[in-house]
This record gives structure tokens, C-alpha cells and sequence, in this order.
């Protein structure tokens, strides 16, 4: 699994016009599943962004995690991380799960982040989304299982 983890300021996602989601001081991930992923991986990812240190402490370190500030979370599926640009001009997505396989192990990563209590929201598996992020820093990471 691949994850662009964004600490954003706010965020939201729109299908066909109709906003489905938006949330507050926190995190989107871009979740990318790749062929032979499991759910184990899927377990370990939501623990590794959950518990990321991405957010800034009194200080201004980055020393605390989405736990421990309470951050809003935002999923959406995104297929293309698994895009190969190394040989021609036109992506290969061999790389990527399955679309049946993937939106299960989507969904088991969706459900490991609710187990933390905090508010988690998503885009629409499959679905052409418009997706607003107000990146804060910016700051980005990419996150490989």
C-alpha cells in the first residue's frame, strides 16, 4: 500500500457537483493499494498515519500525532500512486490492486482508522472526485508498507 499523507488545514471532496465530505484541522491520506497487498498492511498503514508526528507541538516541532491533537481524518482512494512513468509517456497501473481487491483493503484501512475514535471521512471509491486540499506548510509525506 502507498499513502500521501497532507496535514491540511481543511479539506473536502465533491461527486458530480455534491460535496460528500469535508473536515477541519487534520489529514488527508491518498490511499493507493498495489497488487499482493493484505490486510495486514492495510492494519499497519492506518497505525503508521495515525500515529505519525506530522503535527507541531508549543515549540513548533513536529512532535505530535493526528492521536494527540485530535486531527480530522479524510480517505480517498487513489489508484494512479500505483502508476508506472518510467517507460514511455503513457502510465502503467499493472502495479495496482485489483479494483475489487483494492476497495476491500480500502475499506479495511478506512475501518483500522475508526477504530481510533477519531472523525474519519471519505471520497467514493471508484468515482471521478473533485478533491480540495489546503495543504498547511505544506507539509507531505509518502508512505510505503
Amino acid at each position: 500500500m502507498r499513502a500521501v499523507v497532507q496535514r491540511v488545514a481543511r479539506a473536502g471532496v465533491s461527486v458530480n457537483g455534491e460535496r460528500i465530505a469535508e473536515i477541519g484541522r487534520g489529514m488527508v491520506i491518498l490511499l493507493g493499494v498495489g497488487a499482493g497487498d493484505s490486510s495486514s498492511d492495510a492494519g499497519s498503514l492506518a497505525e503508521k498515519c495515525l500515529n505519525l508526528r506530522i503535527f507541531e507541538d508549543a515549540e513548533g516541532k513536529m512532535n505530535l500525532s493526528a492521536l494527540e491533537v485530535g486531527a480530522d481524518l479524510l480517505a480517498i482512494s487513489q489508484f494512479t500512486l500505483y502508476g508506472n512513468c518510467r517507460k514511455g509517456r503513457r502510465p502503467s497501473f499493472t502495479e495496482a490492486a485489483p479494483a475489487q481487491v483494492a476497495e476491500d483493503l480500502y475499506e479495511e484501512f478506512v475501518s483500522s482508522l475508526r477504530k481510533s475514535g477519531l472523525r474519519v471521512e471519505t471520497g467514493r471509491f471508484g468515482a471521478r472526485m473533485l478533491v480540495e486540499i489546503h495543504n498547511e506548510g505544506p507539509v507531505t509525506f509518502i508512505l510505503d508498507t
